[in-house]
């Protein structure tokens, strides 16, 4: 008869069972700018991956030196009064703690050669200094790789709200919209140009402020449309709790950004409920694939037109039933802790 073979002596069961480390999740800083459109992304995903999972720890970026891991959102004019002071910034984390880093507002072309070459370089250091790297688009991805060579990253779109429902009543404003901190090349100039040519006219509404550098360029767009016969208003900030209801008011809204990375606006019109016209280029056409029937693609010279059919036909301008706005805040968090847990 076979005896039945002996079983390890209790001292090696341990060594024959799989080891099963800790996931270590990073701090995640913030600037503590509630009117800056990134920190507030960065504090909501903050705030969602922390109800996801209690380990997870939110800080300004002045108390997370006792981290062993940060993650950051990025973009030059959060982190410093200039693209060197910005990287200057993030190396200093990373002196103490390993990175991870969401980048925004990837240079390009229209950031103008000076600007674009010293934003660059910045992004380079960022890139440099962080161990993992994350970009809102492909687009984005394309667009850092242009600047910077063929750089590693992950892809996790941004979020947006399930949409409010179409109202039942609706009563608005005459107005073309554009949702937003204004900035040149951010499709302000492009709706003026676009209701100048329709009659009678109607107004262009920023819905949000100058971003900072830029209130003088924003004066001179309000005479440039004065000349034209087009009154341009801005609401200056809109708080969170009553953006949404802002932007459902508008007649028509636009997103006609020539030159974009990745668009928090356009998610914000989508999570009011409507379906804003926006014009054709390869981050917005990559939103339309991942979001069908949130859209209205046009081409630049097709503005005017489509701006005219929507005030003859206003259903238009609001989201179908069918429309999904996923990935929502809590699939971009659980993206997070995903990406988090693998590196």
């Amino acid at each position: 008869m076979t005896a039945a073979p002996a079983e390890p002596p209790p001292a090696l069961l341990p060594a024959l069972l799989p080891v099963v480390l800790p996931v270590v999740l990073p701090v995640l800083l913030h600037r503590g700018d509630a009117q800056h459109g990134v920190d507030r992304c960065a504090k909501s995903l903050a705030d969602a991956t922390r109800a996801m999972h209690p380990g997870v720890r939110l800080e300004l970026d002045g108390d997370a030196s006792d981290a062993e891991r940060v993650h950051l959102h990025f973009t030059d004019r959060l982190w410093g009064a200039s693209p060197e002071s910005a990287a200057d910034a993030v190396e200093a984390i990373a002196a103490g703690s390993r990175v991870a880093v969401t980048l925004h507002d990837v240079p390009q072309v229209s950031d103008g050669v000076a600007s674009m070459r010293r934003r660059t370089e910045a992004y380079r250091r960022v890139v440099d200094a962080a161990e993992l790297v994350v970009c809102n688009s492909r687009h984005e991805r394309a667009l850092l790789r242009a600047a910077l060579g063929d750089v590693a990253a992950e892809v996790v779109p941004l979020p947006a709200a399930a949409p409010l429902p179409r109202p039942q009543r609706w009563e608005p404003l005459a107005e073309v919209a554009v949702l937003g901190f204004f900035y040149p090349g951010k499709g302000h100039r492009e709706a003026v140009d676009a209701v100048a040519s329709l009659e009678p006219s109607i107004a262009v509404t920023a819905i949000g402020r100058a971003a900072p550098g830029h209130e003088a360029e924003l004066a001179e767009l309000q005479r440039y449309a004065a000349a034209r016969g087009v009154h341009l208003s801005a609401t200056g900030f809109v708080p969170d709790d009553g953006l949404l209801e802002r932007a459902r008011r508008a007649a028509v809204p636009v997103v006609a950004h020539q030159h974009v990375s990745a668009s928090g606006s356009l998610n914000d019109w989508i999570a009011a409920g409507r379906r804003p016209i926006t014009i054709v280029n390869d981050y917005f056409a990559e939103m339309a694939a991942l979001r069908p029937g949130t859209v209205e693609l046009v081409e630049r010279d097709g503005l005017a037109a489509a701006v005219a059919a929507a005030l003859l036909d206003p259903s238009r301008t609001w989201l179908p039933d069918d429309a999904s706005s996923a990935p929502h805040l809590d699939d971009t968090a659980a993206a997070y802790l995903d990406l988090w847990a693998a590196w």
